[in-house]
């Protein structure tokens, strides 16, 4: 990895808690994983008032929120904005999604977060305008539906508004929110992530956290780009540990059944087990005698 300039060793430079953090939802299966440092980073650098998450499905992306600010001693309210039922990109799925975050949230953040069951434009009326600090925009990806969420929670966002959307580097049929990004990222200062699926930064509002701005500010490639490798690089390994506790667990169960099946095999045989216990036996003794003489 290329040396950081002195900009940006500042940017990331301070405590390095988001570097070493290892996250709550691990193991849990998410396109969000690659990111899971930078928002840990980002509740630091933004230190949020109130947190809207449109869109939380398993968890990854919310706990990753809340997990940064218990670590960061914040008074942030946080909030996520999910029916927990699927759609047609993300995949219909189960009430027992939602039953399992809901008692993992509530063992852990239910001091400082709520969960709003309910459709976006349902959770409107549960914020006075002007007042969240940070939204995070990952709900049906569609160009209509990520453009009509921006703009009906815009109102919602205070001075110091930072607006994320996910998948702005996926191109799949249906997906559109590298159209929108394409047209709001030059409206406002904005620095994009092309890992895992893509992350977009807005700082939407005049009076955006300094580090927030002086992320979208990089005007140096090479700056940004040592950037983006990091963060990427980082959260790589925590995408990764999902498959490679997969594999292992299958690994596992190949072996214990291996072994059942050698264990049948030798109670198949009639007279085989007495004949490799007297056999061990007698190794056993002649190793003895041997070490003895």
């Amino acid at each position: 990895m290329a040396k950081a300039s002195p900009g940006v060793d500042r940017l990331l430079g301070g405590s390095l808690g988001w570097l070493l953090r290892v996250p709550d939802r691990r193991g849990t299966h998410s396109a969000w994983w690659g990111h899971v440092p930078f928002a840990a980073w980002l509740i630091g650098a933004a230190r949020p008032a109130t947190l809207v998450e449109l869109g939380t499905h398993a968890g990854v992306s919310y706990a990753a929120f809340c997990q940064a600010v218990l670590a960061e001693g914040l008074e942030t309210r946080c909030h996520a904005v999910d029916t927990w039922q699927g759609d047609a990109h993300a995949g219909h799925y189960e009430n027992t999604v939602w039953e399992e975050f809901s008692r993992f949230h509530a063992a852990r953040y239910a001091g400082f977060s709520t969960l709003h069951r309910c459709r976006f434009d349902e959770a409107l009326a549960d914020f006075a305008d002007g007042t969240v600090d940070l939204l995070h925009i990952d709900g049906f990806h569609s160009y209509e539906a990520v453009r009509h969420d921006f703009e009906t929670w815009l109102p919602k966002l205070s001075p110091r508004a930072v607006v994320l959307l996910h998948d702005i580097a996926e191109r799949q049929e249906g997906f559109g929110v590298w159209r929108f990004w394409a047209e709001v990222s030059a409206r406002y200062p904005s620095f994009a992530f092309d890992h895992s699926h893509g992350l977009g930064i807005l700082a939407v509002g005049a009076e955006a956290p300094a580090a927030v701005r002086q992320l979208c500010d990089l005007s140096d490639p090479a700056d940004a780009a040592l950037v983006r490798q990091m963060f990427a690089t980082v959260g790589g390994g925590w995408r990764a540990e999902p498959e490679i506790a997969r594999l292992a667990a299958i690994e596992r169960s190949l072996t214990w059944q291996a072994a059942r099946r050698i264990h049948a095999g030798l109670h198949a045989v009639p007279g085989l087990l007495p004949l490799l216990r007297a056999t061990a036996s007698r190794l056993r003794m002649r190793k003895v005698r041997r070490a003895a003489a």
